[in-house]
């Protein structure tokens, strides 16, 4: 999807129509490898090096902002690197800070319960929140606040501190918007997108141009028109899109299916596993899939205003797609490990009953 996607912009940008298909392909080798040592390492292994992991993500996110280290595209200083092979470090920090709050929560069983504690983890999330939007990536940061709210709300809270919580970042996130006039145009383009047809609506408005008249089987892989110099970044945040103009609204809800699946199963293993940072961890990998998977879908689809956000796995893009296939590489390995484990406690259970007498 991503070389359908993409074809025609990248023939036209590069000369090579294969140009992002090929790029794609060496993120997927990295992702990987990536994947396949998340799976060998024990999930113990985060739970030792937790801060170590956050602070090196954090420093990333200190030196993206840097003149000279982090490099602008779009208008976003959000990538570190050589040339075009950079690395996105609000991407990292996703990772790094689940795996920080799953250590936190437990080892601390019970603390959100003080008002003290809660109220300084979240100024705490609100800073790493606040170094993403200096890039500026809202989306991100977004995404990862969300996740970590999810986890605080099965660690044990107070409830009223949810609330009070939720409406510090609505007032918040008000003023976010009031001191951005990008952000107001994004918030108006989004309740009346034909009021700006050419300008701040021009890109909700061509998505649905592709939705639309889709049908239940699409024009066809490779077939469709919007990627035609129509629709913005057709293979980036926008490729749900062209997902659905050419395999129909089918293709559209397959993916979904496919994605709910896989949510469905890191929500089990959260539940069934024993082990508190396990159960925590797999639980906020799957909260930052699901989240993400909605935004992005819900922006295509004109639910909510635009912002910046991959599909997981399945939009053009390096750091996205390595961060993601580590994740499930260390979900999977916790996966394993509470299988061996339940396994165990099972085998112990039968060796200890009594066998059965004959005339019993």
């Amino acid at each position: 999807m991503i070389y359908s996607a993409s074809s025609i912009w990248a023939e036209y940008k590069t000369g090579n129509p294969y140009y992002y298909l090929l790029r794609q392909g060496l993120f997927f080798g990295v992702g990987l490898v990536g994947y396949v040592i998340a799976v060998k390492i024990p999930y113990t292994f985060w739970l030792k090096y937790a801060n170590k992991i956050f602070f090196g993500c954090l420093l990333l996110l200190i030196l993206v902002l840097i003149p000279g280290i982090g490099i602008v595209r779009g208008g976003a200083r959000s990538w570190i690197g050589i040339g075009d092979f950079s690395i996105q470090p609000a991407e990292f920090m996703k990772l790094g800070l689940i795996i920080f709050t799953a250590k936190f929560l437990s080892k601390n069983k019970g603390i959100l319960k003080k008002n003290k504690y809660f109220y300084l983890y979240m100024i705490f999330v609100g800073i790493i929140f606040g170094l993403i939007l200096l890039q500026p990536d809202f989306g991100s940061g977004l995404i990862m606040v969300m996740s970590i709210v999810m986890l605080l709300f099965i660690g044990e809270f107070q409830l009223k501190n949810i609330v009070i919580g939720v409406v510090a970042a609505v007032v918040g996130l008000t003023l976010m918007i009031l001191a951005a006039p990008y952000r107001l145009e994004r918030i108006i383009s989004f309740l009346d997108p034909w009021n700006d047809p050419l300008g701040s609506g021009f890109q909700i408005i061509q998505s649905l141009y592709a939705i639309s008249p889709a049908s239940l089987f699409g024009y066809g892989l490779f077939k469709s028109k919007q990627k035609y110099f129509y629709l913005p970044e057709p293979g980036n945040d926008f490729i749900f899109a062209i997902i659905v103009e050419e395999l129909g609204i089918l293709g559209g809800v397959l993916l979904i299916f496919l994605f709910g699946y896989l949510i469905y199963l890191g929500y089990k293993l959260a539940k069934s596993s024993k082990d508190s940072f396990a159960s925590y961890l797999v639980f906020g990998f799957t909260s930052l899939l699901m989240i993400q998977v909605f935004i992005n879908i819900a922006v295509v689809i004109g639910l909510i205003p635009v912002t910046g956000v991959t599909l997981p796995f399945v939009s053009y893009g390096g750091s996205s797609l390595v961060i993601s296939m580590f994740m499930m590489g260390i979900t999977y390995n916790a996966m394993k490990t509470c299988e061996k484990d339940l396994s165990f406690e099972y085998n112990i259970r039968r060796k200890r009953k009594k066998p059965k007498r004959a005339n019993q």
